[in-house]
């Protein structure tokens, strides 16, 4: 993990499940029937989504298999997960709450393991190596890079201005400071990288890789409230008393963007990883 400093606890996401679902862009159909073709994903075995949140990949995979288990350490994002689950009529789903790190925990085999948006925040040559011996026989590890809380900077031409992302950004440090909060510590230099090594190193060998190509969305002010909250750096415990008067100052910030309250802009291309033991 970068930032010497840093250890998780668990007030990392403390407060933003109930934004997360809201504020995080959708995962789209194409990524799902990305995966179905190359992996011939056709209902049989076992999803271990590790780091699930509010079961944002979990959900739309779950009926690709005989079982789907969504593994996060938030109890709060995991009851968003059941209660989405139920809404969806989702019966192959279950939910443990877990950290990563006391994987294998008896859980069996999976013919897919997937870090969406998770694996940085773990223990990871760790994990890498415990969740390669937890695939069956031709058993696959996803990673899937993404960015879900905001779209790219471009010129194209979009039907309703773009959501103030720098601006938002900048208010945001003048209520936790410039250095990226997470939990109860920080991250001066950003989450960590470098996975392909990781991976190699517990033995995987890939990627191969999946491209998916961002698409243009629109957004009203209460989705982009919400993917404020809904990230560890910014996360609603992290503003104490000023919770309430940064959010009034986001609102106004968001409608002198764009009075109609609504907006559009590009979503990041996904990419993932496709890794084997």
């Amino acid at each position: 993990m970068s930032g010497d400093t840093w250890e998780w606890d668990a007030s990392l996401y403390s407060g933003s499940a109930a934004y997360y679902a809201r504020g995080r862009l959708a995962y789209p159909k194409a990524l799902v029937d990305a995966l179905v073709s190359e992996l011939r994903l056709d209902g049989s075995g076992r999803l271990l989504d590790v780091g699930c949140g509010p079961g944002s990949l979990t959900l739309p995979l779950a009926g690709l298999f005989e079982e789907a288990i969504g593994l996060d350490a938030d109890r709060d994002m995991l009851d968003q997960a059941e209660r989405s689950a139920a809404e969806a009529g989702i019966r192959t789903a279950r939910w443990l709450r877990l950290r990563a790190e006391e994987l294998p925990a008896g859980l069996g085999t999976f013919r897919l393991v997937t870090f969406a948006q998770s694996f940085h925040w773990l223990d990871r040559p760790k994990v890498a190596a415990v969740v390669r011996g937890m695939l069956a026989d031709g058993g696959v590890c996803a990673h899937v890079h993404a960015t879900t809380h905001q779209g790219v900077e471009s010129d194209a031409e979009l039907p309703h201005p773009r959501p103030p992302h720098s601006a938002i950004g900048a208010l945001v440090r003048e209520y936790l400071g410039p250095v990226r909060r997470a939990g109860r510590g920080c991250l001066p230099q950003g989450t960590a990288s470098g996975e392909d090594e990781i991976y190699r190193a517990a033995g995987f060998t890939g990627p191969r890789r999946i491209e998916i190509p961002g698409r243009v969305v629109t957004r009203v002010t209460e989705d982009l409230v919400a993917a404020v909250f809904s990230l560890s750096s910014s996360a609603p415990h992290l503003f104490g008393d000023d919770r309430a008067e940064f959010e009034t100052e986001l609102r106004r910030l968001l409608h002198r963007a764009s009075p109609s309250g609504v907006f559009s802009e590009q979503t990041h291309d996904i990419a993932v990883g496709l890794w084997q033991p």
